[in-house]
């Protein structure tokens, strides 16, 4: 029996009294990519990308572990609520325009102290000061690098078009106008290398194009390190108290965790390990996130169709969006009809053994999109369900 089969027969085992759909976390396989992840930081501690986990349960028990401090949250709404429920560093990485939550920010306190907010425009503090309707507050800013790779002057570039800031003048630039301005106290920055660490370097059946993204990762590392140190320089000496570097991403958590710079690591898909990190030589996770559709229908042979499945994740249109069919091993989708709205075909000789009412395992193309289509994840250990937790879906929470 492969190990893929075993955790199929474990998977089954544990949720023999569940109908599927359902969505499941083996708690052996997360507990082991957080430690892979602590390893990877050598020392800094991980801070958790939110948006890739949704589920406060599980990110109590990351948080809980050694050598992982801190939240990054992906919308003010969010972070507010993830404040409010207990968590006491809370970094948004993306600016907001959420006037309501500012107002509530620059009015609590409590709020105030935990949440730091992203800023790379002086438009974003004047959107603020005018939300805060009589709330003052000290709001805490973190300002973004742009992190994407240049070249030939600017006519290539490579990464994700984020914060306008490049420059270390113009972020020293933004830092004093913070630092000058009643009400906001800088105490961080951030920089997210998407094009390093979210990037597989590793492509099956894609020598060259491997061969390039190593090239270009290559390249980008050892531009971006240079300049990051520059930019921390010339901010700390504008803000000589500054708290945090915060850097990385799954995919690069060895590599920025090298430069001196940097004082923290963001990194959240490692924990679940979707099927868009399978393609890393850096590292190895194993899949801790999956979900597993009803078998309704065998219309012929070498064909079963399950319900639903059709979970697209978010990015560039492509294969590489779709979830696959994970166990057991050797299914595929109809090239015709692809994971469907509310039925999905599956062709391949596995089909064969499967009965009504068993169920088919898939894995996710990213990592906590997957808790938007489940109010629940039933979390295993061994081959028994031992908790079954809300997602933020079934907390009533869909802040995107």
């Amino acid at each position: 029996m492969t190990a893929r089969a075993a955790d199929r027969a474990r998977y089954d085992r544990a949720t023999a009294h569940l109908d599927a759909p359902l969505a499941i976390v083996d708690l052996d396989a997360f507990d082991a990519n957080a430690e892979d992840l602590v390893r990877r930081a050598a020392g800094k501690p991980v801070r958790v990308a939110s948006k890739s986990v949704r589920c406060r349960a599980l990110l109590e028990r990351v948080l809980a572990k050694d050598g992982f401090q801190g939240i990054m949250s992906f919308t003010l709404a969010e972070s507010l609520w993830l404040a409010r429920s207990g968590f006491e560093d809370v970094l948004l990485a993306y600016p907001s325009a959420d006037r309501t939550g500012f107002a509530e920010l620059a009015a609590d306190p409590k709020l105030a102290g935990a949440v730091t907010v992203m800023v790379d425009d002086v438009a974003q503090l004047d959107l603020i000061d005018a939300a805060r309707e009589g709330g003052r507050e000290l709001i805490r800013v973190c300002l973004e690098l742009d992190t994407s790779l240049q070249l030939l002057g600017g006519r290539v570039r490579v990464g994700a078009r984020r914060s306008p800031l490049r420059s270390p003048a113009q972020l020293a630039d933004l830092a004093r106008t913070v630092a000058r301005r009643p009400g906001f106290r800088l105490v961080g920055i951030m920089a997210y290398e998407g094009h390093i660490a979210g990037v597989g370097d590793s492509v099956a059946g894609r020598p060259l194009r491997s061969r390039a993204i190593r090239l270009m990762q290559a390249t980008a590392r050892r531009e971006l390190a240079e300049r990051r140190a520059a930019v921390v320089r010339a901010v700390r000496a504008v803000v000589p108290d500054l708290e945090f570097v915060n850097g990385g991403g799954t995919g690069s958590v060895q590599h920025t965790a090298a430069e001196d710079s940097v004082t923290e690591i963001a990194a959240g898909s490692g924990l679940y390990v979707p099927r868009l990190f399978d393609n890393y030589t850096s590292f190895t996770g194993r899949a801790a996130a999956l979900f597993a559709q009803p078998v309704v229908r065998r219309p012929g042979v070498g064909v079963v169709t399950v319900l639903g499945g059709g979970y697209p994740a978010s990015g560039a249109a492509g294969g590489d969006r779709l979830p696959v069919p994970y166990l057991p091993e050797g299914l595929r989708y109809d090239p015709q009809e692809g994971p469907g709205e509310v039925q999905t075909p599956l062709l391949g000789s596995p089909a064969d053994d499967l009965l009504i009412g068993d169920k088919v395992w898939f894995r996710h193309a990213k990592a906590g999109e997957l808790c938007e289509r489940f109010e629940a994840l039933q979390l295993i250990e061994g081959d028994a369900v031992t908790a079954t937790v809300p997602t933020y879906r079934g907390e009533g929470r869909t802040f995107l």
